[in-house]
């Protein structure tokens, strides 16, 4: 494995892997729960044995992804429960190898390990599910908006490789909320109320019941903001419920129901001189337009977990989702999306020759159209003439399994793939000589070691192939729509990496190189307006994720925790005939977050926090224009009252610093547009109370 930059992020990776400090282990300071007695729950660190400050659905989570030979994490809900949490920005903040950064209201620009690191809007390269069921279109393009962090158990995690579980070869892996159930919501009745700075507004309900047999689990949200940036109001409301019934232990059959209405506003982009100087400042084409993006969206998924034998589990489940957009940019796209799927997947634990072995095989299954029409927008997001309308339909297909032999008592062989199908379908209404259709097909092989100690620790490596189909947005490009034959992204990813608790310490640490054939990179020609895309060369993804919570004091007069994560992030092209050598933009290549807990015993806590960029950061593949780092100081802080009531505050941005949180590609800043930056939200307050009764 060859490094072109300096070695001194890999020589601090070998001196953590070979300082492992072994500190006298006390008793943790412990609260009242529905779960049992848990603590205030921050860390999202995998390890192989049980942390007993975990909620019992949130261990059995981690329990379950330590079986991973590579990097995974879980965010539990309580870990930002006393946060002002609007999107993944949030709630994966603590990830380390994570790129998530707010582009407008709940917009994300999510990347993992460089996954769509070009992508100007949406989501590619990370398969986005919520209980096992893809919120991404059946292309892999994806949507944020209609996840909620108040209706989410927990979340996994899954970097690259490992996300095979879910049948998914992207480069950047998966994320998937798992949504809370009648038993293990953790309370009876939660009320939660937010508000602060830029009129901002939440209210949440939700109800747990469990009824013998059955289960029911009901949750509704309310929100709003005036935003950050002007022309950046929202008002979204979110509806969901689940009701579970059990047939005997480890038996069950669930109904899961979700609904969204989200009318949103968008700001657009900017100069860097205004992004840094005068971000709040009106933009006129951006009003004049009224940029935005509507949503009316309706998700019903039945699901089963059913125990076959003591050795055989099976899961399984199908859904249907029916989404309308409204999305006024410098055209007006109306989509109508229908999808359908369903996945079944077994799971097995036993021996294989006398050894102990275990095993998981399944096949998921996802379809669905886009009735797409595009028109000019003549002002204030009204359509005018109709310059595209197209029938997109796109299939999905990925069998796949993975299984583990333990060679030894502690080291175990890993060795499963994937094999998977894409279909796109272009039925270009407007222009019929522009259909067309594509097929994809490809095979990516697992091969891995897992070591772990009987403490729970665990040393672990892999190599995986990932490839990934174009979607729609690189297909037909816009705004007069027509189609571009793109190559599917291939690489080859490996990856060493170690977890574990020791005394004090609860470590995370994984490194990667991957070598990518024809990346799919973006790139935006006119501001605000969806980017045009290619296959790239040889490029190459290389980083280390690192994690480390330290208990620096646990006992009177209370818990101090320090808990920091630094992502390494070196991308760039590898003898490209335009680009050379240049750095791949957008990413930053170091990211640091630390944060500094005291929680008192009588119930209240305060953590300052900090995060940290410290490098400029290019913003186009010629490398000539950067925007500079940047460091955003905060502190969150809240108390638990008698009678179920905790009351928190949330203070983002002390200092005001001006900052560029994220930009869109462009190909060579000298000639492209560069209307292209967006600010990072300035000093705010948030504040929110809540009831559990």
């Amino acid at each position: 494995m060859t490094f072109r930059t300096s070695t001194a992020p890999l020589a601090l990776l070998a001196a953590l892997c070979a300082a492992t400090p072994v500190f006298a282990q006390t008793a943790p300071i412990q609260t009242d729960s529905d779960e049992g007695p848990v603590t205030q729950l921050d860390s999202i660190i995998v390890t192989a044995t049980r942390n007993p400050d975990d909620p019992p659905v949130v261990a059995e989570a981690r329990a379950r992804l330590s079986r991973t030979p590579g990097a995974v994490a879980v965010v539990a809900a309580e870990s930002y429960e006393d946060r002002y949490a609007l999107a993944l920005s949030d709630t994966l903040r603590n990830v380390p190898g994570v790129f998530a950064q707010r582009r407008w209201g709940e917009e994300v620009r999510l990347s993992i390990r460089g996954s769509g690191i070009g992508q100007s809007l949406h989501l590619r390269g990370v398969l986005l599910a919520q209980d096992g069921v893809p919120v991404s279109a059946p292309d892999g393009f994806g949507d944020f908006q209609e996840l909620d962090p108040l209706i989410a158990r927990y979340t996994e995690v899954y970097k690259g490789g490992n996300a095979i579980r879910f049948g998914g070869a992207a480069l950047g892996g998966a994320v998937n909320v798992l949504t809370p159930t009648g038993r293990n919501a953790g309370h009876d009745n939660l009320l939660r109320l937010e508000g602060g700075s830029f009129a901002t507004r939440r209210a949440h309900l939700a109800v747990a019941r469990d009824y013998g047999d059955w289960d029911l689990y009901a949750a509704g949200t309310s929100s709003g903001s005036d935003g950050f940036l002007d022309h950046q109001d929202s008002d979204s409301k979110r509806l969901t419920v689940s009701a579970g019934r059990r047939f005997g232990e480890d038996r069950e059959v669930r109904l899961i129901v979700q609904a969204n209405d989200l009318d949103l506003d968008i700001s657009g982009t900017q100069s860097l001189d205004k992004a840094l100087n005068d971000p709040t400042a009106p933009d006129p084409y951006v009003r004049e337009l009224d940029f935005g993006r509507d949503v009316k969206s309706v998700r019903v998924t039945a699901q089963t977990r059913w125990r076959l034998s003591d050795s055989l589990v099976f899961e399984g489940g199908a859904y249907v989702a029916d989404k309308a957009l409204f999305h006024p940019v410098p055209v007006v796209l109306e989509n109508d999306y229908r999808f359908w799927g369903g996945f079944g997947r077994l799971d097995w634990t036993g021996q294989v020759a006398g050894l102990r072995a275990d095993a998981f095989a399944g096949v998921y299954v996802r379809t669905g159209d886009n009735d797409s029409a595009v028109f000019l927008n003549t002002g204030g997001g009204n359509p005018g003439f109709q310059i595209g309308s197209t029938l997109q339909t796109a299939t999905g297909l990925d069998a796949f399994a993975e299984g583990r032999l333990f060679v030894t008592d502690r080291l175990a062989l890993i060795g499963g793939g994937s094999w998977g199908r894409a279909e796109r379908e272009v039925d270009n209404r407007s222009a019929p000589a522009n259909s067309a259709t594509r097929d994809y097909d490809w095979f990516a092989p697992r091969v891995g070691l897992l070591w772990e100690n009987p403490d729970g620790s665990q040393v672990y490596a892999n190599v995986t192939r990932s490839v990934e189909p174009p979607t729609f947005l690189e297909l037909v490009q816009t705004p007069v729509p027509q189609f571009v034959d793109l190559d599917a992204q291939k690489a080859w990813t490996g990856e060493i990496g170690m977890r574990g608790e020791r005394g004090a310490f609860r470590y995370d640490i994984a490194a990667y190189r991957a070598h990518i054939d024809g990346e799919l990179l973006n790139y935006v020609v006119i501001p605000n307006n969806p980017a045009l895309s290619f296959n790239a060369e040889d490029t190459v993804h290389q980083g280390i994720e690192a994690g480390l919570d330290w208990r620096l004091i646990d006992g009177a007069p209370g818990r101090l925790t320090l808990r920091q994560t630094w992502t390494w992030s070196d991308f760039f092209f590898e003898g490209d005939a335009t680009y050379g050598d240049n750095r791949l933009p957008i990413i930053p290549e170091h990211a640091y977050r630390a944060e500094l807990k005291f929680e008192h015993p009588a119930g209240w806590f305060v953590a300052p926090s900090v995060e940290w960029v410290p490098n400029d950061v290019f913003v186009d593949f010629a490398n000539t224009l950067k925007y500079p780092g940047y460091t955003v100081v905060s502190l969150n802080a809240g108390v638990d009252l008698p009678g179920g009531v905790a009351i928190f505050a949330d203070l983002r941005n002390l200092t005001d610093e001006r900052y560029v949180s994220n930009a869109n590609a462009v190909t060579d800043a000298r000639v492209a547009a560069t209307d292209v930056f967006t600010p990072g939200e300035g000093r705010s307050a948030y504040v929110g109370v809540r009831l559990s009764f």
